[in-house]
């Protein structure tokens, strides 16, 4: 990996003196979550909890020390996906996925710097020395490369390092979805109009795993309840997921560039244990009721709302009785 870049996970650096992002010493502060978003849908005030429950936050209150480069850069970001945002699905499908990577790795960031420093902290009252896997440690230096693309010329070769789909979905008005796995690095958001789902550091394998459920989607406005359903089969196929994604990444006169390494150890799944999905899938649709017995009923097949389980149809979102 270069050595040039600020890398944070190196030293596992997290102060508020120094920016997110560059690394250079300041005193300002951008929010993790993007201040239009949070004014439109109003949900500056509530609270987001930290892994393990035990800490949580205002949305509002959460911030990142930032360079006024990087803050320029994400503000000029948010106009443009606020832009494409106002114009709906049309607007959000045809934006360039590095602009939606950059702007979901903003968020998805912030809230694994948070738990960093959160995990920091307690281990210091205890006397313990915070420390990384080597895993997570070059995943976060990764993920953390790619996203100072938006300050940095470097160049994504070939395939993306991620999965994002974008599709229409239909939400009462006023409504705001979004789900994130700061550890996997995984995201999802949905409104009224669109929605998309982002595994960030994938190399669109769990996008290609599920390739035959997303063309069956095609000319469907999706229901919540099919929304929620297709994030629940990528998180889950990211778990099972064996893959450590290998990169080439190279530093030249015009900057850096970074390309899958094909020759790596190719990517296998684990086994699909119905019971494990189905528990997972349950925790998406408690607000419908629909509870893990529901799911998988004793001698009938998994219940889907995206797929017939007996002829593998997709599922006419209008024929879904369940509120939006």
């Amino acid at each position: 990996m270069s050595q040039m870049l600020y890398n944070p996970f190196q030293d596992l650096i997290f102060d508020e003196h120094f920016c997110f992002l560059s690394g250079v010493l300041t005193n300002e502060k951008m929010t993790v979550f993007p201040e239009w978003l949070m004014a439109h849908f109003k949900f500056g005030d509530e609270r987001v909890e930290m892994m393990d429950k035990a800490k949580s936050y205002h949305y509002e209150d959460l911030v990142l020390p930032c360079s006024p480069e990087v803050k320029l850069a994400f503000d000029d970001l948010d106009l443009k996906i606020q832009s494409a945002y106002e114009k709906g699905y049309e607007g959000m499908a045809t934006l360039d996925q590095e602009l939606l990577f950059q702007w979901t790795g903003r968020m998805v960031y912030g809230l694994l710097y948070y738990e960093m420093c959160y995990e920091r902290d307690v281990l210091l009252k205890k006397g313990e020395e915070f420390q990384l896997s080597p895993l997570l440690r070059k995943r976060f230096s990764e993920f953390h490369l790619m996203l100072q693309s938006i300050i940095e010329p470097i160049t994504f070769i070939g395939k993306k390092p991620w999965s994002i789909v974008v599709f229409p979905l239909k939400y009462s008005a006023d409504i705001f979805s979004y789900r994130d796995d700061t550890i996997n690095l995984m995201f999802s958001f949905g409104v009224d109009g669109f929605g998309f789902i982002a595994c960030l550091q994938d190399n669109g394998v769990i996008k290609e795993n599920q390739k035959e459920v997303l063309e069956k989607m095609k000319d469907h406005v999706l229901h919540p309840v099919q929304f929620e359903e297709l994030y629940a089969r990528f998180h889950y196929t990211d778990y099972i997921l064996q893959y450590a994604p290998q990169y080439k990444i190279e530093n030249g006169d015009d900057g850096i560039t970074i390309e899958i390494d094909e020759t790596a150890k190719p990517p296998k799944f684990g086994f699909w244990d119905e019971d494990v999905y189905a528990q997972l899938l349950s925790n998406y649709w408690q607000v419908y009721g629909i509870e893990k017995d529901h799911i998988l009923p004793p001698q009938r097949p998994r219940l889907s709302f995206l797929e017939n389980p007996y002829t593998q149809d997709f599922v006419d979102p209008e024929s879904i009785s369940l509120p939006y």
